[in-house]
């Protein structure tokens, strides 16, 4: 699909042009804050070639695709106008901005400030590392003039940071780009800085000012253009229009840049260093555990987008202390996860899971772990489990070494000479960690398995229960369904619908299992009649004794499963009536089991019932067939089939 297309489809699935607030970019992601979330299909977004998944997380709306991200960016700003700036625009973003509460709000902004600039920080920080790297083995002295220029090259971005970050939060809250940077660059005049180490008191009007240095800084530029950004609409609203559009500026220097001096750098600067105290004194108290601690949990930070909180945390100790000792850990995490998507490539014998574990890990390795996360190990989770373990013990052995980043990058294999700095001191810690983070995750991948595709055709076909029953849906080999069956994927089906009520999207179902589609692809109901009917004509596979779940495969071979709420295997079978056995013959249509919504529900637990095609990878794609009402009976699901779907199995 072409870049320009898949923009276009993008615009389409997230509610339109005019349902998007703003939109920017990471490594990885492009992190859209929408007006409603609810106008954006996710489950058509996540069916597109070329989206890995989507993520709600922090406010924002994100749409993963990998390190081709840029190129879509561009794509979207030239088949829409989303990228423009507008008045209405801005305005639109305090509406979105305002909906949004507590951390989730915090990480937006977090997010929204930084997301623009990991591109250019990470290629600084590479060039910065590399030359530390120079100026340790002799090969280019740092007193040489080529030395300089270069590290100037590197090390401006850092320096001039608060101008960029006056940038991005300038766009984000929608103030004046220009006024914030000229609030930024006063803050590093040279005359200014002067002041900080001057001999006599620094006053203003009488006020003390309490003088420090502003450069690679990045709460206060943050604080002071926030407020620069309420103040200038204040002043837009007030200030006659013939006048405004210099006043305004005037008046928001005259007050901002001493204000900032005054309170937000200060207050800022302090803020930033408390934190950073505060991880330091963790890794301090006990660097092994504080490395094992971030080591394990970093990907799972990702997952959920909080990570942006550490991101300022990382900045901020490169700019006031010269390096950081707590982001190493977390390189860890990304090279774990590297050898679990690299032990699902070894022992696979699905050859799609294979082509993508594979490319999954060469992405990886260079700091992309999204398409091995969201696409790999995430999914048959077992090897995410081995990638945590992994990252947990490369992670403190890291953090035992004392290894420190001297330069901003995500972490991969480009951006290590970040972590090399004056005499390698900590450098062998690290390689160390992330090959032990490699090899120990990829092994327990390969020695703990996980539920291959290919694994599935031969014999027995377990799918297990996501509600822990400990029971597995099994289909033997000489099961009673007719011998076409055996030819599962080389004949499409469609599955009509078992219940009556609203389609919901997996993701959307509050159990993880289901969510990352670990059990297959399908949809979710939220039933308005207790009945479940059969799918298609086929043979009841399963048949739990508690009575919450069933399953069917049709007589072509697609295995179908119900089940009935989350959790409400706890409820021991009641409020269910079953009118099926395994074993048993059904026709479409046919009454299989009964339950009480009502009380269900008032035992406290959800009624949204998930209904999976558990065999989805004998299949090119499982397609929804329904939105929003739907009725016992409809057609609902539809396998796709492949036309390599007999070479990949077993005969």
């Amino acid at each position: 699909m072409s870049q320009e297309k898949l923009a276009r489809e993008i615009v389409q699935g997230v509610g339109g042009e005019s349902n998007v607030v703003s939109l920017v970019h990471c490594a990885t992601r492009l992190r859209f804050t929408l007006k409603d979330n609810a106008k954006a299909d996710k489950a058509a977004l996540e069916k597109l070639d070329g989206i890995i998944t989507v993520k709600e997380s922090g406010g924002q709306f994100q749409v993963v695709v990998g390190n081709k991200v840029p190129e879509v960016y561009a794509a979207i700003g030239e088949v829409s106008g989303i990228l423009n700036e507008s008045k209405d625009g801005e305005k639109s973003k305090d509406k979105a901005s305002a909906g949004k509460k507590g951390f989730g709000a915090v990480i937006d902004v977090i997010s929204s400030i930084f997301a623009p600039l990991l591109g250019v920080m990470a290629g600084a920080g590479i060039l910065k590392g590399l030359l530390l790297i120079a100026d340790n083995f002799g090969w280019l002295p740092k007193t040489s003039s080529t030395y300089i220029i270069l590290f100037g090259a590197a090390d401006s971005l850092f320096y001039f940071l608060p101008i960029l970050l006056a940038v991005t939060t300038a766009r984000k809250f929608g103030g004046n780009i220009f006024t914030a940077m000229t609030v930024a660059g006063a803050l590093l005049l040279p005359s200014v800085t002067a002041l900080n180490g001057a001999e006599t008191d620094v006053t203003f009007f009488g006020i003390p000012v309490v003088m420090m240095s502003y450069s690679s800084t990045v709460i206060p530029i943050i604080l002071a253009v926030i407020v620069m950004s309420k103040l200038e609409k204040f002043f837009n609203r007030v200030i006659h229009e013939s006048v405004k559009n210099f006043l305004t500026p005037m008046i928001s220097l005259a007050v901002m840049v001493p204000l900032t001096l005054l309170v937000f750098g200060p207050f800022g600067v302090y803020v930033g260093n408390g934190i950073a105290d505060a991880l330091l004194a963790a890794f301090s108290f006990s660097p092994l555990i504080a490395g094992a601690i971030l080591g394990a949990g970093w990907q799972l930070l990702v997952i959920f987008g909080v990570h942006w909180g550490l991101v300022p945390v990382f900045i901020n100790n490169i700019a006031v202390y010269g390096r950081d000792g707590i982001k190493p850990a977390a390189t860890a995490s990304v090279f774990a996860q590297t050898g679990a998507a690299f032990g699902v490539m070894l022992k696979t014998k699905n050859k799609k899971l294979k082509t993508l574990a594979g490319s999954a890990t060469l992405s990886a390795v260079f700091g992309i772990t999204e398409p091995a996360v969201y696409g790999v190990t995430l999914p048959l989770k077992r090897p995410f489990i081995a990638g945590i373990i992994g990252g947990a013990v490369g992670g403190a052995i890291i953090g035992q070494g004392g290894t420190q980043a001297f330069a901003s990058g995500a972490p991969g294999l480009l951006t290590l000479p970040i972590f090399y700095g004056p005499g390698g001191q900590g450098f062998p810690a690290l390689i160390i960690g992330i090959v032990a983070s490699f090899v120990i995750s990829a092994t327990l991948t390969y020695i703990l398995g996980f539920k291959d595709p290919v694994e599935e055709g031969e014999g027995e076909k377990v799918k297990s229960d996501a509600s822990s029953t400990g029971k597995s849906i099994t289909t033997p080999a000489s099961s009673s369904a007719p011998a076409t069956a055996s030819a599962a994927g080389s004949v499409g089906e469609t599955a009509l619908s078992p219940l009556s009520g609203t389609v919901v999207a997996l993701a959307d179902v509050p159990d993880p299992a289901f969510a990352a589609e670990a059990m297959g692809k399908g949809v979710a109901i939220e039933p308005s009649v207790g009945r479940v009917l059969a799918p298609f004509d086929g043979t009841v596979t399963v048949a739990f004794k508690k009575k919450h779940a069933l399953a069917v495969v049709s007589d072509t071979g697609a295995e179908i499963l119900v089940h009935v709420g989350v959790d409400t295997v706890k409820l021991d079978g009641e409020h269910f009536t079953s009118h099926i056995q395994e074993g048993d013959r059904v026709k479409a249509g046919q009454l299989l089991l009964e339950f009480d919504i009502e009380k269900i529900r008032a035992a406290g637990y959800p009624t949204v019932t998930p209904v999976i095609v558990t065999n989805t990878f004998d299949y090119a794609d499982v397609l929804p067939l329904q939105q929003g009402e739907v009725q016992a009976g409809d057609e609902l699901l539809e396998t796709v089939p492949g036309s390599d779907a007999e070479s990949d199995k077993v005969s």
